[in-house]
């Protein structure tokens, strides 16, 4: 069976254990949770949930403040499909094995994707738990989930699926402009920021920050950047949203750890939920109004 089979294999599975929750409105629009910030997905009403055990070929999460599991149903009345948790490079996984979850996305028939994660500020000014909208990424791991053979098949939506494609706006503009929108009326302002994406899963030392930094990199991770390659690749819409869990080696007083970028994580939950449930009509007007 190859690449493409499975992807749809598991899309098909998926498309069944979803309808009760969402009906025959399939969700156009997927958010992926990042460490501690899963509980996010306590919004959903009428919620189907899928353990990513119970889906073929889906990779399994195995890092700490990742539950693994699928919750579709209606965010403020809007069909979602959320992914409570992702898996990584750094876990084992191949690149084709990271980047599975949005393929299978793509196949559902989603739109836009909103891709949330736990990450270390480093432009000065930065608080801890703040969230911050990606403008721009800087890919740092080392691979490209596109490498190999293209599957223009992955094309599900027009003038997608090119070996080439253009990244110039990797993170849409328009999505961006509609969450600083929905934050200015939760009452706080949505800065912008450029993540810097490492494999991990060691931190980054002090003299690698003052690198990035120069580079022009505000925000540092482990994730992220091969979703929303893979993303675009489709012709999928991205926003990524980056929680300010710590802040990145060099500029704390205190040691980095896995446990402070997940307290933090479960502190901001909430207010990224509230985001996300203001946010979800926005973002499902737009596409009406491009599918016309």
């Amino acid at each position: 069976m190859t690449y493409f089979d499975q992807v749809m294999e598991a899309a098909a599975y998926l498309r069944g254990r979803m309808r009760s929750a969402t009906g025959e409105s399939a969700p156009q629009i997927a958010i992926v949770l990042g460490s501690g910030l899963g509980a996010a997905a306590s919004a959903v009403e009428r919620p189907a949930i899928v353990p990513y055990a119970e889906i073929p070929h889906f990779p399994r999460s195995t890092v700490e403040g990742h539950s693994g599991r699928i919750v579709a149903g209606l965010l403020n009345r809007v069909p979602v499909v959320i992914l409570q948790g992702r898996v990584h490079y750094y876990e084992g996984y191949t690149p084709a094995e990271v980047t599975f979850p949005m393929r299978v996305l793509g196949a559902l028939g989603v739109r836009a994707a909103v891709l949330t994660n736990a990450a270390g500020g480093i432009k000065d000014g930065y608080r801890v738990g703040q969230l911050v909208a990606l403008a721009d990424h800087i890919n740092f791991t080392g691979f490209n989930p596109l490498v190999g053979s293209n599957e223009a098949r992955f094309g599900f939506l027009p003038g997608s699926g090119l070996r080439f494609f253009d990244m110039t706006e990797a993170y849409s503009k328009a999505l961006r402009a509609l969450a600083r929108e929905a934050a200015q009326e939760e009452g706080f302002e949505l800065d912008e920021g450029v993540y810097l994406a490492v494999s991990g899963p060691s931190f980054e030392t002090p003299a690698e920050i003052r690198a990035f930094r120069t580079l022009g990199a505000t925000l540092v991770g482990m994730s992220t950047v091969p979703e929303t390659i893979v993303a675009r690749h489709m012709g999928i819409e991205v926003l990524g949203i980056s929680c300010v869990t710590n802040l990145a080696a060099g500029l704390s007083p205190t040691q980095l750890s896995h446990e402070e970028v997940f307290e933090t994580g479960r502190k901001v939950e909430d207010r990224l939920a509230r985001l996300l449930e203001r946010l979800a009509p926005k973002i499902a007007a737009r596409i009406a109004v491009a599918e016309g």
